[in-house]
């Protein structure tokens, strides 16, 4: 059975299912040519990340096909629920990338808090003319420490976060209604660890009440913060998106960062991913990564090993023919 990994998958995934008798592909192939790349080479399985898509024209053009992973959490780049009306396994990896995801956010919180992003892209320009200059500008920057954390969503990378903000020293407050109340164990590198509950709050008091907001949301029809929430916000506050683009309303957050309301963001992702906005790009409070959050070695590592491991299983109980 071959196996078509569009997006890539690591090194341990590859080694497990083809020990299993798998055979893996891992030609990048165009959109626009999956459908009949799939058909043409009898692919049984398709993995992707969040750059294929699998929409209901691949699933009603490839009748051969068996399952489709998505190598990491979200799945709005796959119309899950037709291809499960048409008897196609839909797997994902859920838990693989929450820390890295969760490290990412951090990155860009302290980046933002010292104006790393800004100050990167003017030492090499000015740092041998202007040292005192650059000194001067960016001196004033913040501890996270004794802050105020926001987390929109408590799900896996939501938890991942709040952990890495309680061991920093950071209040964490979160608001989710699908998760009303939430144990969090902090886990230490000698096997003590700590537990704290928090309960879910409102919207509206979080975004009162935070000196930092980090958003952790699947795909939204509409903007989680816009002009409205961003009004509701403190002065000076730091928001963080390496969920989903579209939950920030980039027009009114551009418009927040120039009055000041908001001091910096970190974006991950964007409304018009994969050509983010000039606006966007070339704003000197906003923190860029290009939809990073879940790639580092540990958490490919992991996804590749968790994918090949349910095929396996799915294949082994006789559940895909």
């Amino acid at each position: 059975m071959k196996i078509l990994a569009n997006d890539g998958i690591s090194k341990s995934g590859i080694v497990a299912l083809e020990k299993a008798g798998f055979e893996v592909i891992t030609t990048k192939v165009a959109q626009e040519q999956v459908a009949n790349f799939v058909n043409k080479n009898n692919i049984s399985v398709i993995l992707v990340r969040s750059a294929t898509k699998v929409r209901k024209d691949i699933i009603d053009a490839c009748p051969g096909l068996k399952i489709v992973g998505r190598g990491g959490v979200g799945m709005d780049n796959i119309d899950v629920e037709y291809a499960k009306s048409k008897g196609i396994h839909v797997i994902n990896t859920p838990a693989s990338s929450s820390e890295s995801v969760a490290e990412l956010v951090f990155a860009h919180l302290f980046t933002g808090v010292r104006f790393l992003h800004d100050s990167n892209r003017n030492m090499p320009l000015e740092g041998d003319t202007n040292f005192d200059g650059l000194k001067k500008a960016y001196a004033n920057g913040l501890e996270l420490r004794g802050k105020t954390l926001g987390l929109i969503g408590m799900g896996r990378i939501g938890q991942a976060t709040a952990k890495m903000a309680i061991g920093l020293g950071m209040k964490v407050i979160y608001s989710d209604t699908h998760i009303p109340k939430k144990d969090i164990k902090v886990s230490f590198f000698d096997g003590q660890s700590i537990s704290i509950s928090l309960v879910s709050q409102t919207q509206e008091s979080l975004f009162q009440e935070s000196d930092f907001i980090s958003l952790h949301v699947p795909a939204q029809d509409t903007h989680v913060i816009g002009e409205k929430e961003l009004e509701m916000m403190k002065d000076g506050v730091g928001i963080v998106n390496c969920a989903r683009g579209g939950a920030i309303d980039e027009v009114a957050l551009v418009k927040a960062l120039d009055s000041g309301k908001v001091l910096f963001a970190g974006l991950d992702v964007y409304e018009s991913e994969p050509n983010p906005e000039i606006t966007i790009l070339m704003n000197p409070k906003i923190s860029l990564t290009p939809h990073i959050g879940a790639a580092t070695e540990e958490a490919q590592d992991r996804i590749g090993t968790e994918l090949a491991h349910q095929i396996i299983s799915l294949l082994s109980k006789s559940l895909v023919i």
